[in-house]
């Protein structure tokens, strides 16, 4: 009986019926696929992925851009302390704070200048759309990054204010608060927003390149109880799919192949005879 011969079966299904082994093969890849998915999971902690904007990505953005200020932009000589920002006001509604958060953080931003001399302590405002950011709709961000120097002189980094819509700035996880300082640095209040890889523009202007290091401490990860369930998930799909392939083969270890069907005596007497009467 051919039943009892699954290997035979299996490979005679194997030539006969190459889509059905193609669509198999894809089952049985996607299954492998979710299982590395799984294991990956188990041993490295993944980002979540409803964080849709990070201050990676917000850094980054902010990065794409040259800033520019012409001739005619301020130099602020005054100096002041950073102070607190007074608490939100409260919405009647109940709908929670309606303030713009000013956020004064420590980012991994370096600033570099083209045509202006050597940076010491600088601070660069401008004006932008939450769209230049990578953030959702047209709302204005108003943005300060501050070149500051180490204490005891032990190098310089740079602080950014940032002040916008609650909703659309990323506050699960923060950059750690930038130290109170008593002198602020001049302020040079820039106009024009370029592309980075623009030539920069000709003096009298000077021309401010922002540099984004990849931080993976603002990343945010999933937790533990988050990449459990997710990798159960991962586990019952890829089950169920090995399943499917595991019966697809027992189908076809014990379908019956037409190429051994046993054929009649007379089915072989009329396959012996010849087609032309060798009398004639």
């Amino acid at each position: 009986m051919c039943a009892c011969q699954p290997g035979v079966n299996l490979r005679d299904y194997v030539s006969l019926h190459p889509p059905e082994v193609t669509f198999f093969l894809c089952f049985l890849s996607l299954a492998v696929s979710l299982l590395c998915l799984r294991f990956y999971g188990q041993t490295h902690t993944l980002p979540n992925p409803d964080i849709a904007t990070d201050w990676n990505r917000l850094l980054s953005s902010l990065a794409e851009f040259q800033l520019c200020a012409d001739a005619n932009s301020s130099v602020a000589a005054e100096a002041a302390s950073w102070t607190a920002p007074p608490p939100p006001p409260q919405d009647p509604t109940g709908a929670g704070p309606t303030w713009d958060p000013l956020l004064h953080r420590r980012v991994p931003l370096v600033v570099g200048a083209h045509s202006a001399p050597p940076l010491e302590e600088l601070s660069l405002h401008t004006e932008v759309t939450a769209s230049q950011l990578g953030l959702p709709g047209n709302a204005s961000v108003s943005v300060t990054v501050h070149v500051l120097s180490e204490a005891e002189g032990k190098g310089q980094y740079t602080c950014l204010t940032i002040s916008g819509p609650t909703h659309l700035l990323p506050l699960d996880l923060l950059p750690p608060e930038c130290p109170r300082t008593e002198n602020v640095p001049p302020t040079v209040h820039l106009v024009t927003l370029t592309p980075s890889s623009a030539t920069p523009p000709a003096a009298p202007q000077s021309c401010f390149s922002l540099q984004s290091h990849h931080d993976p401490a603002l990343t945010v990860m999933l937790t533990q109880e988050d990449q459990a369930v997710a990798g159960r998930h991962l586990l019952e799909t890829s089950g169920c799919l090995l399943g499917v392939c595991l019966l697809f083969c027992l189908y076809a270890s014990l379908r019956r192949s037409p190429r051994r069907h046993p054929g009649t005596a007379a089915d072989r007497h009329i396959s012996t005879k010849p087609l032309v009467d060798p009398d004639h």
